[in-house]
């Protein structure tokens, strides 16, 4: 009954050329051709959707959705709004997910990337910058983190990945929609903290001041790097404050992700300090 009231488009070939053009969105280059990435996952489009994306279309398998009445909800809101929907079979459905377990819905949409010039921030903003990060794993971890510590935008510095790659989507839960992000060169990111008034505060073992210790208020971009070699020379010279976060274990280091939860976590504490809300 459900599906009664919808004419959806229907898919039933795994072969079908519209699906063999969302299974090559997995590929960098496609992406960059076509100006959009994937969405997999009911809680990802619902959040990419509530964040005001606006997909080219909008895929989905009844057979493989739980809580199906709620799902189609999604679905029929979608359609109603004037975005393509098109019901895909449970054969196509798999051979075009890119996780294990799919729930049923896939989309197309915007790459959620512009580049560091073309983003504004306002005064005394917190934002996270990721320099040559290689995991999409790790920035989507890190988008979630900053979602939830209000951000104001995650900056990629000369980026291994893009953000649009799916794997980032997925990590991020969808939060690279909710994140304003952006991504470019150490020599254009570093003019641009300056025109937003930003101090860079960049994190490294190599000093004595621990993040707890440093005025992480007003406005300041708190920089990470890879866990195998950290923050390049030039972004530590560049910085206007050096600081660490302390380690009495053995391992060295922490997952670039979890050293950007525990900076932009102190930088709230010290934000929300005689706060009553």
């Amino acid at each position: 009954m459900l599906y009664a009231a919808m004419t959806d488009l229907q898919i039933t070939s795994p072969t079908n050329a519209r699906l063999r053009g969302l299974v090559a969105l997995r590929r960098r280059r496609a992406r960059e051709l076509s100006g959009t990435t994937l969405v997999e996952g009911f809680e990802e489009l619902s959040l990419a959707l509530a964040a005001g994306v606006w997909p080219r279309a909008v895929y989905h398998c009844p057979d493989l959705m739980s809580q199906e009445a709620t799902r189609l909800r999604l679905v029929r809101e979608c359609r109603i709004s004037g975005i393509e929907t098109v019901r895909v079979s449970r054969a196509a459905f798999e051979r075009t997910a890119y996780r294990e377990g799919p729930d049923g819905f896939l989309a197309e949409v915007p790459q959620p990337d512009r580049p560091v010039t073309a983003l504004d921030v306002a005064p005394g903003s917190l934002v996270l910058l990721a320099e040559g990060i290689e995991k999409p794993g790790n920035l989507g971890a890190m988008l979630r983190t900053a979602d939830a510590a209000g951000a104001a935008a995650v900056v990629a510095v000369d980026p291994v990945t893009d953000w649009g790659n799916p794997n980032v989507v997925r990590a991020s839960k969808g939060t690279v929609f909710s994140v304003p992000v952006a991504s470019g060169t150490l020599a254009e990111v570093l003019p641009w903290l300056v025109a937003q008034g930003l101090r860079l505060v960049a994190t490294t073992p190599d000093t004595q001041v621990l993040h707890t210790s440093a005025d992480l208020t007003g406005g300041v971009a708190l920089a990470v790097g890879t866990e195998k070699l950290g923050l390049t020379q030039a972004v530590l010279q560049a910085a206007d404050q050096r600081i660490r976060i302390p380690m009495v274990g053995l391992a060295d280091s922490l997952n670039v992700s979890t050293s950007a939860a525990v900076v932009l976590y102190e930088a709230v504490r010290q934000r929300s300090v005689g706060r009553t809300d």
